[in-house]
C-alpha cells in the first residue's frame, strides 16, 4: 500500500469512527465554528482540569476532512497540556499552509502527519483546521475556569 492511500485509510478510519464524538459535561467553555465556503459546521466543548486538558467532545456536522481532523485532534491535545495543544495548532496550520513541503514530527502528531496531502488543496485547509481552530478558540475563552 503506498503512502497516499495509508493516509486516505487514516481519514476514512477517523471520519467512519470519529473519536470524541458527542456532545458531554461537564465542560468550561463551548463554541461553534462554521467553515462559510463549504458549509461545515462543529461545536466543541472544552473542560480543563487546571492546565491541563481533561476533555474535549464535540458534534460536527460536514465533510470526512473536517469531521476526521477534529477526531485526530481531540486524541492529541486531550490529557496534554493547554501550551502544548496550542503548539500542536501551530505546526499542523504551518503543515497545511506549507503545501505540503513541511513534515511534522511522527511521534509528536500521529494520524495528523495523513492531512499533508491536503495542503495541495487550498479549499480544503479550512476544513481540515475546523476543529483545531474551534480548539484554539475555547483555550483562548476558558479565563481560568477548569470546569463547568
Amino acid at each position: 500500500m503506498d503512502l497516499k492511500a495509508l493516509y486516505q485509510d487514516i481519514i476514512l478510519d477517523h471520519y467512519r469512527t470519529k473519536h470524541h464524538s458527542g456532545l458531554r459535561e461537564p465542560y468550561a467553555v463551548e463554541v461553534t465554528h462554521v467553515n462559510p465556503s463549504c458549509g461545515d459546521e462543529l461545536v466543541l466543548r472544552l473542560r480543563l482540569d487546571g492546565p491541563a486538558i481533561a476533555d474535549v467532545s464535540y458534534e460536527a456536522v460536514g465533510c470526512s476532512i473536517s469531521q476526521a481532523s477534529t477526531s485526530v485532534m481531540t486524541d492529541l491535545v486531550i490529557g496534554g497540556s493547554a501550551a502544548a495543544a496550542l503548539g500542536l495548532y501551530d505546526g499542523f496550520l504551518a503543515m497545511l499552509e506549507g503545501q505540503g513541503q513541511a513534515d511534522l514530527d511522527e511521534e509528536r502528531y500521529g494520524d495528523a502527519i495523513a492531512f499533508n496531502g491536503v495542503a495541495q488543496f487550498p479549499a480544503r485547509v479550512k476544513c481540515a483546521m475546523l476543529g483545531w481552530a474551534a480548539l484554539k478558540d475555547a483555550l483562548g475563552r476558558t479565563g481560568g475556569r477548569t470546569d463547568g
